[in-house]
């Protein structure tokens, strides 16, 4: 299941930054997930709850943003949803030389504090 390496990555990486920000706690993270990222949420919310264990992201909501998967014809220059199963045939000339335009994300948008870090450089004289 590589829905646990991708929690395990995202958990890690907030982990370090709130440690990094002097943060104590994360209230939510939210991620944007392409429909042709193979990512199946339910299976990514458990594991995140499982990878959040013992590190400043326990207790934290994962929140995603599903990007539906978009291409375009390069003969025609046509756009369209891709769909699931995915139909990479144009379907105003038939063409099959296309670049997909969104659906392949897989990226932290943002993550919320519980708290937030002390100001820098607070209470020193300059």
């Amino acid at each position: 299941m590589h829905e646990m390496s991708i929690a395990t990555a995202v958990v890690e990486q907030v982990d370090a930054a709130a440690r990094e920000h002097g943060v104590s706690a994360v209230a939510r993270v939210r991620l944007q997930v392409g429909e042709l990222a193979g990512v199946v949420p339910s299976a990514l919310d458990f594991c995140f709850e499982l990878a959040c264990t013992g590190t400043l992201v326990a207790g934290a909501v994962l929140e995603t943003e599903a990007v539906a998967a978009r291409a375009r014809c390069l003969p025609c220059e046509l756009e369209w949803a891709v769909g699931m199963p995915p139909d990479l045939g144009c379907p105003g000339c038939a063409g099959s030389r296309v670049e997909l335009l969104a659906g392949r994300e897989l990226q932290i948008l943002g993550v919320d504090w519980a708290e937030r870090p002390a100001a820098a450089g607070a209470g020193q004289e300059g």
